[in-house]
């Protein structure tokens, strides 16, 4: 998800919005990862520098790419088909062998999004491949990056991981995956293949097994493969976790602020793609299906809206009950059903302030007091004045904004994290961090909000990633940027974020147990992070326990 935009976020004419998909439209605003255009499937690199060409001779075929001193980079490479015509709506099938040399010096096209309008092809299966040029010898372990957006926007090409590989020695492979409707349409009309409303999902799983055959070409060990995403992709990471088709392809996991409770189930989608076909001209179930195929792509930019927080915020996402995803990841987690891996996961300490902001933004006022009482309700349902009693104003310096932010964050964001943290460690180490700069570089617009916006969702970004659309890091935030990409690359080395000269991360054991805070002034470990967000007081809310 995405820092930096108001484009998916606020409720405008009733009409649903995704909280999820903010930090993309910001980040693609700010001309993160692109550039000019460079013919309809390609777009000029945005990595500038003295850059020569470097060839891999892979299975897929062979390519030729960009080198700099510290990093080779490969764009643009297919992993599947393109998803078009017939196959639109089908499981991702494997890309042909192309004869000559692939150029993968430019990105390939972002997938289908509301976001960039007239800028985007549904032929956009395609992935990049950051590799270091020096360090350990022998092959490196693997991150597979899942990007963020609400399953609605965003793409590979804006996570510019030249850090993750020349300091963390790491290769990192970025992928794009179908988007909204073409990704996560569950019409009963397309009930063809086992992949039924999990078209993305089911791309991310084609990249996967695209890694596990041709990463060796660059150096990557596929035995060492770590699957890693934030906000959507953290959620995607969850389905992974328990997906039977993804069983296999990783060993380990990485998890940064993810609601993987928001899940959709088959029967709410179904009705939310029905109600979203008819909106398009295809209400009759005769016909829908070839209805749908005969739309043009810019005509599904729009997405359907699956789950929702409470009566106004809604996102796409993947379906659980489905042969590709039987069970929601956290029902998974707490039965014990989730792959036996490490993981990795964590949450940023303000994380809703963002959405606080946004919301002040297009309203030109923050949260009223007349309306914090329906506000918490839209979300929390039943619960909301317990929520409302628990988190009063006078408490966050009479703002009723940061109360609604602090709720939001603890409710939906903290607490979730903390459930899934201590399920998972039953069967597997389990390392969690909360994010906690006060003072972390947020986008302009952000930053006109009368309140700060802290540690908020997606901030922590731009401490591993190279990504534009706020200020730089100062001098501490780039020391704790440097520790950060150091536990994230040992973590994907070895399973484990054992760093030299950085405070040891033990991993959690049971109920309160150890959290990394990660802070410019000092990271350290803190036992406390349940009873900061409140945990105790949301497991008795109930179906939050």
């Amino acid at each position: 998800m995405d820092p930096y935009s108001e484009l998916m976020l606020i409720r405008a004419s009733r009409r649903r919005r995704a909280w999820v998909a903010v930090l993309v439209a910001a980040m693609l605003a700010a001309g993160c990862g692109l550039g000019g255009s460079a013919g309809p499937h390609k777009r000029q690199s945005p990595y500038a520098g003295p850059l020569d060409a470097a060839v891999v001779h892979a299975p897929a075929g062979a390519m030729r790419g960009l080198v700099a001193a510290d990093y080779r980079l490969f764009q643009g490479i297919p992993y599947a088909a393109p998803p078009v015509g017939a196959l639109r709506w089908q499981p991702p099938q494997p890309a042909a062998r192309w004869s000559g040399m692939l150029d993968a010096t430019k990105p390939g096209p972002q997938c289908v999004q509301e976001a960039r309008p007239g800028k985007t092809s549904e032929n956009c299966l395609t992935l990049n491949v950051w590799a270091p040029m020096s360090g350990p010898s022998g092959k490196r372990p693997v991150m597979v990056w899942i990007h963020g957006g609400g399953f609605i926007n965003g793409a590979s090409d804006i996570y510019n991981a030249r850090w993750l590989a020349a300091k963390g020695h790491i290769v990192v492979v970025t992928i794009n995956y179908r988007l909204g409707a073409l990704g996560f349409l569950a019409h009963p009309a397309l009930d063809q293949s086992d992949a039924l409303g999990n078209y993305g999902l089911a791309d991310q799983q084609a990249a996967l097994r695209w890694v596990r055959d041709n990463i060796g070409a660059f150096g990557g060990d596929p035995a060492k493969v770590t699957i890693a995403g934030e906000s959507a992709g953290g959620m995607a990471v969850c389905d992974h976790l328990v997906a039977p088709g993804s069983a296999g392809l990783f060993r380990a996991a990485i998890i940064q602020s993810a609601p993987c409770q928001a899940q959709a189930d088959l029967a709410a989608a179904q009705r939310a793609s029905v109600k979203y076909a008819a909106s398009m001209g295809c209400s009759d179930p005769a016909t829908a299906r070839q209805c749908l195929l005969d739309l043009a792509p810019t005509d599904l930019a729009r997405p359907p809206w699956y789950s929702h927080i409470g009566d106004s915020d809604a996102l796409t996402s993947p379906v659980t009950g489905t042969p590709t995803l039987p069970m929601s990841p956290v029902a998974a987690f707490a039965a014990g059903k989730a792959a036996k891996v490490p993981v990795l996961i964590g949450v940023n300490h303000d994380e809703f302030t963002m959405f606080a902001a946004l919301r002040y933004l297009k309203r030109n006022h923050g949260v009223t007091a007349a309306e914090y009482a329906g506000v918490l309700t839209d979300i929390f349902g039943a619960d909301g004045r317990a929520v409302m009693a628990r988190y009063p104003p006078d408490r966050y310096g009479g703002d009723v904004s940061l109360a609604y932010a602090a709720a939001v964050t603890d409710g939906v964001f903290a607490c979730v994290a903390d459930r899934m943290a201590v399920a998972l460690s039953r069967n597997a180490p389990v390392y969690a961090y909360e994010f906690d700069d006060p003072n972390a570089p947020a986008p302009d617009n952000l930053r006109r909000a009368p309140f700060p916006v802290g540690a908020s969702h997606s901030l922590e970004l731009r401490y591993l990633f190279k990504v534009g659309g706020a200020p730089p890091l100062d001098l501490a935030q780039r020391a704790l940027s440097d520790q950060m990409i150091a536990y994230w690359s040992q973590f994907v080395t070895s399973g484990e974020p054992k760093v030299a000269k950085a405070p040891d991360w033990p991993a959690l054991r049971g109920d309160h147990a150890p959290w990394m805070s990660l802070r410019p002034d000092g990271s350290r470990v803190m036992t406390t992070f349940e009873e900061s967000h409140q945990c105790p007081f949301w497991a008795t809310l109930k179906g939050r326990s």
